[in-house]
């Protein structure tokens, strides 16, 4: 059996939380950084995680058609390790484990719009980042340029010439953009009850470049689109930079320091 890496991943999880308590932010963070995420990577079966927010300044550049995602300010990720059939269990089990113990305060002040398992469909690595598929998650980045939308599969011959495009003519531009170290692509599995309905489809751009920067050299490129004829083949939900979370720097939606007037 291959070693499990991303590059050997079928499963890979996406939540996108939304902090409804505008205080709790450091609260959020400092639990996910310090408690969760930590227990979540020492299990066996967890390849990788990681975890993006969205940033005042990322927010004003992107696009949130899809009114659940649009208040989120952070997205989190697992890979899984084969077999899939053990590891996601043994995650969820966690999970479990850590509500029964006390270990999940911020489920009085957080909503997770979108909770859900995808399969990595292909990943890319650019040419300057001099590093295979599978270690292309672990390696350093600034951010990364997110793109969910919901892919109608059956409009078969839209969706082909879909991808046909992305194949040719976006992911090659990706990879060739300054600041690009390389993409992943995910989709949903189809409904049991609506096998040809639609699914959700993730692109995530890692990105050397301040993601802030990427996306507005990206946003003033009118080749990144695509084509207006294959505009209703996927719906745009959710579009837009995330930074990468330092830890102990979590002070992007602190309030801003009230200055008084002392009367001198």
């Amino acid at each position: 059996m291959l070693p499990s890496t991303p590059a050997t991943a079928t499963r890979a999880f996406f939540s996108f939380p939304k902090v409804t308590d505008p205080a709790r932010h450091r609260d959020y963070n400092a639990w996910h950084q310090l408690d969760h995420r930590p227990e979540n990577l020492a299990l066996p079966g967890v390849v990788h995680g990681d975890r993006w927010v969205r940033t005042p300044a990322c927010e004003r550049l992107g696009s949130y058609p899809d009114p659940a995602l649009a208040g989120s300010q952070y997205m989190a990720m697992y890979w899984f390790a084969e077999p899939a059939a053990d590891s996601v269990p043994e995650w969820k089990d966690l999970g479990d484990r850590a509500i029964h113990q006390g270990r999940r305060p911020e489920l009085a002040w957080t909503e997770r719009p979108m909770t859900r398992m995808f399969r990595p469909v292909q990943g890319h690595v650019a040419p300057r980042a001099l590093v295979t598929l599978a270690a292309l998650p672990f390696r350093p980045h600034r951010g990364v340029y997110v793109e969910v939308s919901r892919v109608e599969t059956s409009l078969r011959p839209d969706v082909a010439d879909l991808s046909r495009f992305e194949h040719e003519t976006q992911l090659p531009d990706l990879l060739a953009r300054d600041g690009v170290a390389g993409v992943w692509t995910f989709r949903s599995a189809p409904s049991r009850s609506r096998p040809d309905g639609p699914v959700v489809r993730i692109r995530l751009t890692y990105l050397e470049a301040d993601p802030v920067e990427f996306t507005r050299a990206l946003a003033a490129d009118p080749l990144a689109a695509p084509p207006a004829a294959l505009a209703g083949t996927a719906t745009p939900l959710f579009t837009g930079p995330l930074a990468t979370i330092t830890p102990w720097e979590w002070d992007w939606f602190d309030e801003p320091a009230t200055v008084t007037d002392s009367g001198a």
